[in-house]
């Protein structure tokens, strides 16, 4: 799956990039945990770089 870095991701899209399930970041976002997400109506967002940053922390540490 190509994962386009000019638009923010979809649940599905996040998901994929995590390989974790759908479910997982909806329960994240719901325990108020998990990478930061931003709310379009009833959809749920992510920023690409935000996703990235969360998901290695380790690389801005050094």
């Amino acid at each position: 799956m190509e994962l386009p870095e000019n638009r923010l991701w979809t649940v599905e899209e996040a998901a994929y990039f995590l390989n974790v399930p759908v479910k997982t970041l909806y329960q994240w976002k719901w325990l108020g945990d998990g990478p930061p997400v931003r709310k379009m109506g009833r959809h749920l967002r992510y920023n690409p770089a935000k996703l990235r940053a969360w998901a290695e922390p380790e690389a801005q540490a050094a």
